[in-house]
């Protein structure tokens, strides 16, 4: 079938909004990272891989918040697919009260972040807080704790706000990818005599991990771009113990003005969120099973 040439100017307007709003930015960053433009003057000089330096020798808040990402990555990505796998599993019928539970669990999802940050800066609050005084009235208070005020805690309590905002649409890909499993599957494996723990492991996991792959991967790459909720809750405090590399590069180009250099860390913040992903593909990609 003989196509026409025509069709191809469809893809002009994608490649117009894509080139605007993603090409000129992504190059127009590398460019100025190599300056020291202040984001306001027409002048700027080349100075080099000098941002680059700076940024892996001589700024160790840079260091800090990339240790921050790190920790609130991992803390995200482990819990939140855990939970949002267990819950999946729990709630893969579709009842009306799981149908009802997925709803809820979904719900924060399509509320704001900045709505999220005020909802848990109250549940946070060391003296008013509602985790707070629960703790001190069932006769726990030892484990109150000075949640986003404690600079060996702060960065995992904002990890498990995120997880609690995300959970619920992890959620629903596990569902799905669930759903796409053949029942054959589990009826052979109960007939050979497989333990529950046994079927996970070598009927649900396997199938799940295209599923788990697309999960991991958003969860990664919110975690990275989890900004507006850190900015909102703690603005990288307490002493830098939540600063993340998105504060950070915020703090950088608008309150510092040296954007040159700020676009520098933005380029490395993108080579850190590439790798990253790539890796956990590259894991994954083990476990997948075509059937």
């Amino acid at each position: 079938m003989k196509v026409s040439k025509s069709i191809y100017l469809f893809f002009i307007p994608g490649l117009i909004l894509y080139s605007i709003f993603f090409l000129y930015p992504t190059l127009s960053a590398f460019f100025y990272s190599f300056t020291n433009w202040d984001g306001i003057s027409d002048a700027f000089n080349f100075i080099g891989f000098d941002n680059y330096v700076r940024a892996f020798t001589g700024d160790t808040i840079f260091l800090t918040a990339v240790e921050n990402n790190l920790k609130f990555m991992l803390f995200v990505v482990i819990f939140q697919t855990l939970f949002a796998l267990v819950f999946a599993i729990f709630l893969v019928k579709n009842t009306k009260l799981n149908v009802f539970w997925r709803a809820l669990f979904f719900f924060p999802t399509i509320l704001s972040s900045v709505s999220v940050a005020f909802i848990w800066m109250f549940m946070y609050d060391a003296n008013i807080g509602l985790i707070n005084t629960v703790f001190g009235a069932v006769g726990l208070g030892f484990l109150q704790q000075n949640w986003i005020g404690d600079t060996s805690i702060a960065i995992y309590s904002l990890a498990f706000t995120q997880v609690w905002f995300h959970a619920g649409q992890m959620l629903i890909i596990f569902v799905a990818g669930l759903h796409s499993i053949p029942e054959d599957l589990y009826e052979v494996a109960k007939i050979e005599g497989a333990t529950k723990w046994q079927t996970f492991r070598k009927v649900t996991w396997p199938l799940l991990a295209p599923s788990a792959t697309i999960v991991i991967a958003y969860t990664t790459i919110q975690s990275f771009k989890a900004f507006d909720l850190v900015f909102a809750m703690t603005r990288g405090g307490p002493n830098y113990s939540t600063e993340i590399i998105a504060t950070y590069i915020y703090e950088i180009a608008f309150r510092n003005y040296n954007f040159g250099y700020a676009s520098a860390i933005s380029v490395i913040f993108m080579f850190i969120i590439a790798l990253i992903t790539f890796l956990q593909f590259k894991a994954l990609r083990s476990n997948r099973v075509s059937y």
